[in-house]
């Protein structure tokens, strides 16, 4: 039976499940452990920064007045300041001072000519120097308190810690900053046909989903167990769920669509966990369980491993992301270009693994030869999922695309 149209779309999916994950409580962590998290927390500065005014340029130290007439224009040279040094002499009217990049502005200077803009005087040694351009006040001047000013806000509570925002966090003195921890995620398989990659597999077939699900979880900033493989019963599934208190997250893959032995709903039902979301208009990744039992998140994956891929980046990623404190936790799209065709019946959205890559002034994606959710190797090879419209039935070579970039690659 076609029952597409009864299906939740993949965004309204997405919103339902964000709207179950609030940020996890604060932990502090070593500046260098917090890149790429975010901060609980408003941080104020405590420095101002930079504490002077300063030279952006190898050069002199001027007043903007003196240069306003004809030029060149002859000034004595006071002194030399460097980095780390300080000015001994006022530039006086008339005057300038030899300075570096970095060292403070002395008084009575509001700009610097650059060294490629000014002429030794024959014969005047380091003493005199003719000056070739005018300049304007503050010119090539980084003003005191340009990165940070003391009682002012320095970064606002929810900002991603990328390599700036921690060097802004250094530069205040700072070794360590509060972020939402990390959340706490647990991963099961299930299936008769499953074995570990080190157990002879005796006509069985190796679980890849569970590390493949791990090593995502901790590329989106979780912390991951594995809780084995359960067999296709209610007593096993239950078991192995009954190990999974104390988690954020709780991950299944298999059991969840409607075939006899799939007891995945089932057992959540069982053990209290509210059924949020079952079952979602995409393909790969149509029979998903979203649930909730207090503060802890159920998600029922496909057992295709490239379905429960698809499934983790599109649902699962943004979730942690949410308890980890991002605002913009939607997968990234981008606008490409169909190099070949598709056609599907409408109905389903498909997310097509695809290869992207620049040519000719756009991104274009060519559709790998499978895409069968049972294929790791289309997955291994894709850097981008096309957005393949659920109400569309073809697409045309250099037609307009979206793409998903997918996190799970090198």
């Amino acid at each position: 039976m076609n029952d597409a149209a009864t299906l939740l779309p993949e965004d309204e999916a997405r919103a339902r499940i964000l709207a179950l994950a609030m940020p996890l409580s604060a932990e502090w962590v070593a500046l260098e452990d917090g890149l790429g998290r975010t901060l609980a927390e408003d941080v104020m500065a405590q420095r101002t920064l930079p504490p002077w005014d300063n030279s952006a340029m190898d050069g002199y130290a001027v007043r903007a007045a003196d240069l306003a007439g004809a030029l060149p224009v002859r000034l004595p040279v006071l002194e030399t300041v460097f980095a780390g040094g300080a000015p001994r002499q006022e530039v006086r009217p008339g005057t300038c001072v030899r300075i570096m990049t970095g060292a403070p502005l002395p008084s009575g200077a509001d700009a610097v000519v650059m060294r490629e803009r000014v002429r030794p005087v024959p014969d005047g040694g380091a003493d005199e120097v003719d000056v070739l351009e005018a300049v304007v006040p503050g010119q090539f001047v980084r003003p005191r308190g340009e990165d940070a000013r003391e009682g002012e806000l320095l970064l606002a509570q929810g900002t991603p810690l990328g390599i700036p925002e921690l060097g802004l966090l250094w530069g205040q003195g700072m070794l360590s900053a509060p972020v939402p921890r990390a959340p706490r995620v647990a991963i099961l398989s299930t299936g008769d046909e499953l074995c570990r990659a080190d157990e002879a597999p005796r006509g069985r077939i190796v679980d890849t989903n569970a590390p493949s699900l791990a090593l995502a979880v901790r590329r989106a900033g979780g912390l991951p167990s594995l809780l084995g493989i359960a067999q296709d019963t209610r007593d096993s599934v239950a078991e192995a769920l009954s190990r999974a208190h104390g988690f954020d997250v709780v991950l299944t893959s298999a059991g969840v669509s409607v075939g006899e032995r799939d007891y995945v709903k089932e057992v959540l039902a069982a053990i209290g966990v509210e059924q949020h979301l079952w079952r979602v208009a995409i393909k790969p990744g149509k029979p998903l369980v979203v649930g909730k039992r207090g503060s802890t998140l159920f998600f029922g994956l496909p057992g295709n491993p490239t379905s429960s891929l698809v499934t983790f980046e599109l649902f699962v990623r943004p979730t942690l992301r949410k308890l980890l404190g991002h605002a913009d936790v939607a997968p990234a799209r981008v606008s490409g270009r169909l190099e070949g065709k598709l056609a599907k019946p409408p109905g389903l959205a498909h997310f097509v693994r695809v290869v992207a890559s620049w040519k000719d002034g756009a991104l274009w994606a060519r559709p790998l030869s499978t895409q069968t959710s049972g294929a790791l190797r289309s997955a291994a090879a894709a850097t981008h999922l096309l957005h393949f419209a659920r109400e569309a039935s073809s697409l045309s070579h250099g037609d307009p695309v979206e793409l998903l970039p997918v996190s799970w690659g090198a």
